[in-house]
């Protein structure tokens, strides 16, 4: 288990190349999942969980960790499948989402792979676990799958993606009323938090999956409108998207003539390790930690109604 953790330690900026590395781990049974290892912190021996009263269902207790107290999800049964029984081989994989920190209790851990964003493919249609993946890949003719964890944290604490009265009654797209809101997410939780957020615009708004499903539709509002700002006011990204990540996205728009002016803002769950040097590598122009529907909201309105601003 050392090996693994230095590996997460030592790993983590592996970004801005259209690949990432994996967190292999099991739950219950021999199905492999992954984690981007860019959102580990640190995976140990499953150490004794303390109960608290009211504590969702789904999390099996906290864990006192390096000073923190850290609530502990057990991913078999948020994912609808059976508790982890045996706590003394299972590991707990911490991990930093959306501005907080996580226990993931799993069964058990097993190695760190390399691979390309291009080989994360949408999750199959029809499979009883599939509302709870954003992707798929292939790792030695097995399906690995890639959970969800934005909908697992959702269920458990929903987020509000409501833009405060404050806020909402200064914001302003003088100029820009035939502009569209562009969104960029593989979590279906994630589209909509951000949709219900940047309603608040009132501009129409657009989605796409992945980052290649949004390449391929900003080219076809190039074409049909000579540059895509006469239609596309501003882009939100995620950059963790199967088939093509956020940062390969913002750089092919940026080195896309007819695409080069719009203004990219990564709106990202990947926070706390987050390498600012590859926002200005790539040409993005903003980076919003997920989710907080106000400084969202705030930062797009900046780029539409001041497009030229550095």
């Amino acid at each position: 288990m050392s090996g693994i953790l230095d590996s997460v330690n030592q790993r983590t900026q592996l970004v801005g190349q259209n690949r990432l590395e994996l967190l292999l781990f099991r739950l219950n049974g021999r199905q492999r999942f992954g984690i981007n290892v860019f959102k580990v912190r640190e995976v140990l021996q499953c150490p004794p969980l303390t109960s608290m009263p009211k504590l969702n269902a789904l999390v099996r207790g906290v864990a006192h960790i390096r000073g923190q107290t850290i609530s502990v999800i057990d991913l078999s049964m948020a994912t609808g499948g059976r508790k982890i029984e045996d706590l003394s081989s299972a590991f707990i994989v911490i991990a930093e989402y959306n501005r907080s920190v996580q226990g993931f209790l799993v069964g058990a851990v097993e190695r760190i792979i390399n691979t390309n964003w291009d080989a994360i493919m949408p999750p199959p249609q029809g499979t009883g676990r599939a509302s709870y993946l954003t992707a798929v890949t292939e790792v030695e003719n097995e399906l690995i799958e890639i959970l969800d964890v934005e909908k697992i944290l959702n269920e458990i604490s929903p987020l509000n993606a409501e833009v405060s009265a404050d806020v909402a009654a200064n914001l302003q797209t003088e100029g820009n009323e035939d502009k569209i809101i562009f969104i960029a997410d593989d979590s279906s939780v994630a589209r909509n938090q951000v949709r219900k957020a940047l309603t608040s615009l009132g501009l129409e708004i657009e989605t796409a999956k992945n980052g290649l499903e949004a390449l391929k539709r900003l080219k076809q509002i190039a074409e049909e409108y000579g540059d895509v700002t006469n239609r596309v006011g501003v882009l939100v990204s995620d950059i963790e998207m199967p088939e093509m990540d956020g940062y390969t996205l913002t750089a092919e728009i940026k080195n896309t003539p007819e695409l080069q002016k719009l203004h990219v803002v990564l709106h990202t769950s990947l926070s706390g390790v987050f390498n600012q040097a590859m926002v200005k590598k790539v040409g993005a122009d903003d980076f919003i930690a997920k989710f907080h529907p106000d400084e969202l909201a705030t930062a797009v309105q900046k780029w539409l109604v001041n497009p030229k601003q550095e």
